[in-house]
């Protein structure tokens, strides 16, 4: 018969808010603004044009438009205003030179520079096509590069500005400019058709080369961002850990000198020469006491007796300590049991720090949702551990269950409406899921039935297991 224990969450410790690291990492992200805006596209998508990219791109620019006016000019004796052309070459050059010079290479441009600087480029691209024949030159494409570099890198604002002055020189371009080049011999006019047609074409490769580029930069930004809150969330959780382990070396060390200082305290009480002394050494010894009281109730936590010990803890300690930040939540009960296979024995497991937040992310979540109950089930066998999160509530939504686990998905109430006052941004399950599948499992998440969410990871026993040495 299957072995079991079961425990009720209790009062809660006092400690650290666990949202406290991310909060943080919000408020240096946009100090002024609420947690649903600092986590918007224009908050985790800064500028990030440097002077050095810019530059670099530009003198490729400025080779490779000088290469095709001499290679049109000597290769195949087309006739165009090339003076005008080297003019319009020479002054982006220049231009160029002028900014690399003015500025370190690692400086960072601002939005408004980053957008005029790009904006110069456009006008550049947009004068030289002019030249040599508007919207019939097929090198109109060129105006693309600066309107999907500022997709890259830039906020939203700006590269509409950029999209809107690059399709209006389009159209531009397509209603005036000079002649195409002409070679001798061979007289080439396009018809108005093709140039409409061509100013078209490129504004339709600005917005989907633009939208595409801004898609992927802004979930790379996220990401990045997210993953870099995660790290911040598991340094803590380690850092909380390797304190539980100070303090309990601490205890122990201390214990020994307190009970020497007890034992020569009482001795001082039985032959105080006056009242004053025999008052002093009773106040010492209650202050003793008071001192190896506070030292026991460390070293009653299961976790706590050495350094070696803090590194292990059973399946009963683990769902514990992940349901006790929880105790006390009106309106809903937490609840954890442990269940294992007749005659197996139940494993003491590594003290993961990404194993116990993760956890308690999903209890915290539960509690949010759920009817009346949230249940935590701890189950073993000779092969395998699993831990599970299962609540009473409505379960996920459909559209929200196929996103789960990625950031910035969450349909959490904010602090008025939540039981636990945590407010949801939509980075809760992405960090819990990161942390625990760095301890080598798969996070699941599925609705139960007839109603109810379930969270649960799965691990080979040999994996997380301490042995007996």
């Amino acid at each position: 018969m299957a072995n079991s224990q079961s425990t009720h969450a209790s009062a809660p410790k006092p400690g650290l808010d666990r949202a406290a690291g991310v909060t943080a990492q919000v408020a240096g992200l946009q100090a002024d603004a609420g947690p649903a805006e600092a986590w918007a596209e224009g908050a985790v998508h800064r500028g990030r044009l440097r002077v050095r990219t810019l530059v670099a791109l530009r003198w490729l620019v400025v080779l490779g438009e000088v290469l095709l006016l001499a290679v049109a000019a000597l290769g195949l004796g087309f006739h165009a205003h090339y003076a005008l052309c080297f003019a319009v070459v020479g002054a982006s050059a220049w231009l160029n030179l002028l900014t690399g010079v003015a500025s370190p290479g690692q400086r960072v441009f601002g939005d408004v520079e980053a957008a005029a600087q790009l904006g110069l480029d456009i006008a550049q691209v947009a004068a030289l096509v002019f030249l040599t024949g508007g919207a019939s030159n097929p090198f109109m494409l060129m105006m693309i590069a600066p309107v999907t570099l500022a997709a890259a890198t830039l906020p939203l604002r700006q590269v509409l500005a950029l999209g809107g002055l690059a399709s209006l020189a389009a159209v531009g371009l397509a209603l005036f400019s000079l002649p195409l080049p002409q070679a001798a011999g061979v007289i080439a006019a396009a018809p108005d058709n093709y140039r409409y047609a061509a100013a078209v074409a490129t504004i339709a490769g600005i917005a989907l080369t633009a939208g595409y580029v801004r898609q992927a930069a802004v979930e790379s930004a996220r990401m990045a961002l997210a993953l870099d809150v995660t790290q911040a969330v598991l340094s803590r959780e380690q850092r909380l850990s390797a304190l539980g382990a100070l303090a309990a070396a601490a205890a122990h060390e201390l214990g020994t000198p307190l009970a020497t200082i007890a034992i020569v305290a009482k001795e001082m009480a039985r032959e105080a020469p006056n009242a004053s002394v025999k008052e002093d050494a009773e106040l010492l010894m209650t202050q003793t006491t008071r001192c190896r009281e506070i030292l026991r109730r460390l070293t009653d936590a299961p976790d706590a007796a050495s350094d070696q010990l803090h590194e292990r803890l059973s399946l009963r300690q683990l769902v514990q300590e992940v349901i006790e930040p929880h105790a006390g939540i009106k309106g809903v009960r937490v609840e954890a049991i442990v269940t294992g296979a007749a005659g197996v024995k139940t494993p003491d497991i590594r003290r993961l720090p990404e194993i116990t937040h993760a956890f308690t992310s999903f209890v915290e979540n539960a509690c949010d949702f759920a009817a009346s109950e949230v249940l935590v089930s701890a189950r073993f066998d000779a092969d395998w551990v699993s831990v599970e999160v299962r609540d009473d509530g409505p379960g996920f939504a459909p559209d929200i269950l196929a996103k789960l686990g990625e950031p910035y998905v969450t349909t959490r109430p904010g602090a008025e409406g939540s039981r636990t006052g945590h407010i949801g941004m939509g980075l809760g399950f992405f960090i819990a899921k990161t942390l625990l599948e760095r301890t080598g499992t798969v996070v699941n998440f599925q609705n139960s039935r007839p109603r109810g969410a379930v969270v649960s990871a799965r691990w080979p026993r040999s994996r997380i297991e301490v042995g007996d040495e």
